[in-house]
């Protein structure tokens, strides 16, 4: 059966109407007023709760002090948020690589980039890649250790899901590691000398010798793992902010924010020794 001409028109209008409809959100798309936000009119992040130095200093993301925070309120002035409008959600790290909605727009823990978290969330381009750490108590196996075999005969702890503990169990081969919920716990264990060492990002590293197991040191580094290429912000699995950030990161980079933050917060000695193998 055909269309009358006044059906076509009735469709023709109603198609019309819809795109006027549509307009006025496609016209606030990457803006503070973006309708895909979480809160239209917010950056809403989430993070660690608590947050430690020197990712995040005073246990307040948003007094703005540390490499993410500082990364985050740039990125948010990239975007066309003023301060006051970034807002801060606590996690944990468990819930942050979990799949399903999340309630930010964006996450910022350390997260590091891998392809089966790739298959259950969405990331930004890497904006950082640390150095492995090896944090151990004076005294332990791990002490002078020059191989992988020699780090073998330490006791380890790492937080549960975390590419620390994948590193121990993939690339230097510890089938018995603690396993803990957070990195409280890992340091906690520490102190209470229930494990020798554990492996941590060098910034994170810095931070436990300096403030949290003053009596650990940092012993050496480790070659990088392949499967680990470096933080990246972490979104809802297909969240179609990600193109959005993803412009104003590659500008705060370019800028050379990210190299300033490094030098700010996330210095370390360069004759640390590197056991390879």
């Amino acid at each position: 059966m055909t269309q009358t001409l006044a059906q076509l028109c009735r469709a023709a209008a109603a198609l019309a109407a819809a795109a006027l409809l549509a307009l006025p959100a496609a016209a606030q798309e990457r803006t503070p007023m973006d309708p895909r936000l979480h809160t239209p009119g917010k950056l809403t992040v989430g993070t660690g709760d608590p947050v430690y130095p020197p990712w995040m200093l005073h246990n307040d993301p948003a007094r703005g002090e540390g490499f993410e925070n500082g990364l985050v309120y740039a990125l948010a002035a990239e975007m066309g948020f003023a301060p006051e409008d970034v807002v801060w959600v606590g996690q944990t790290f468990d819930q942050a690589i979990a799949p399903g909605a999340k309630p930010y727009d964006f996450a910022i823990q350390q997260i590091s980039v891998t392809e089966p978290r790739k298959q259950i969330v969405t990331f930004s381009q890497v904006y950082f890649q640390p150095d492995k750490a090896v944090v151990a108590l004076p005294g332990s196996p791990v002490e002078g250790a020059t191989s992988f075999a020699e780090l073998r005969a330490a006791r380890w702890g790492a937080v549960i899901g975390t590419t620390d503990l994948a590193y121990l169990e993939n690339i230097l081969g510890i089938q018995n590691a603690a396993v803990y919920d957070d990195q409280v716990g890992v340091f906690q264990a520490m102190a209470a000398r229930q494990i020798d060492a554990t492996v941590v990002a060098l910034p994170t590293a810095l931070y436990v010798t300096a403030v949290q197991v003053p009596e650990a040191k940092i012993v050496a580094l480790l070659p990088p793992d392949a499967d680990d290429r470096g933080h990246g912000l972490l979104f809802q699995f297909g969240n179609p902010l990600v193109a959005w950030v993803d412009e104003a990161l590659s500008a705060v980079i370019a800028r050379g924010t990210v190299e300033e933050l490094k030098a700010k917060y996330l210095v370390a000695d360069p004759d640390l020794p590197i056991i390879r193998q």
